[in-house]
């Protein structure tokens, strides 16, 4: 038995357990994760985040996929857990270093009535390889590597058609290009101020929204001189505001948002 909450930004959905204190005792998360993340038989979610003490900063996450897989890093999942600390008075910093396996990361709280309402996050420095080529059955793909602290793909699309998107995105997550698989993105720069995103994560599959996503993309479409620093990208769950600076760090900033808390009988 544990208590748990769920959060999402932007429709990318996790349920957070606070492992802080002894209260909540998760022995297999990766099970666990598998269990609770099935929307018909458990409470439903893109994964489990766990949200625990650390000796190097102020909080440490470790995140677990639908699929049971431990991801290295979540730009959704973070701010959640930004949020969560704050409301839930596990602290009283509005700017706060978290633990994550791809390096601590610095997540910054807007906060209203005593209440976040939105966060931003310094994902890190981008990497961007150079493009390669796939064919996938009866397609050829150009695909960006772009690395955030998690790996990515991204691929340009005139029309994002959805049915095409659903069938090869997973197929690309798989490729041996990418020997820990890949997330999958499937872009459009709308124009220099807007880039619209389709999303297949690496784990679990088509999902909302995905922070390390937007910032991937945004560092692809930057450094392709498609758009400036600063620009939107749209997600099927809403829009993330994305800024890189001259260090090639990427921010990413938006909305996080609690949906109901609970208890989890195991």
């Amino acid at each position: 038995m544990f208590n748990f909450t769920k959060m999402h930004g932007l429709g990318n959905d996790y349920v957070f357990v606070d492992c802080t204190n002894s209260k909540n005792i998760i022995n297999n998360p990766a099970n666990l994760s598998r269990i609770i993340s099935n929307r018909n038989f458990g409470i439903g979610s893109d994964g489990l985040i766990l949200i625990e003490k650390s000796s190097i900063a102020d909080f440490k996450m470790r995140i677990f996929n639908s699929d049971g897989s431990e991801a290295e890093m979540c730009g959704n999942g973070i701010r959640c857990v930004g949020k969560y600390v704050f409301d839930n008075n596990l602290t009283t910093k509005t700017s706060l270093k978290i633990e994550t396996l791809a390096g601590i990361k610095q997540v910054d709280l807007k906060i209203k009535n005593n209440i976040v309402y939105s966060a931003s996050v310094c994902v890190g420095k981008y990497e961007v390889k150079n493009p390669i080529q796939l064919q996938i059955n009866d397609k050829n793909y150009t695909v960006f590597p772009a690395t955030v602290g998690n790996p990515h793909a991204i691929i340009f699309s005139n029309n994002l058609d959805l049915s095409e998107f659903e069938k090869y995105a997973p197929i690309i997550e798989k490729n041996s290009a990418f020997p820990n698989k890949t997330n999958v993105e499937f872009v459009k720069v709308s124009n220099a101020n807007l880039i619209r995103v389709l999303v297949w994560e690496r784990g679990s599959g088509k999902t909302l929204a995905c922070g390390t996503g937007a910032a991937a993309v945004t560092a692809v479409c930057y450094t392709q001189k498609l758009v400036p620093n600063l620009t939107s990208v749209e997600l099927p769950g809403g829009t993330l505001k994305t800024y890189v600076d001259s260090s090639n760090n990427v921010y990413i900033s938006g909305p996080a948002t609690t949906v109901f808390s609970g208890t989890y009988y195991n």
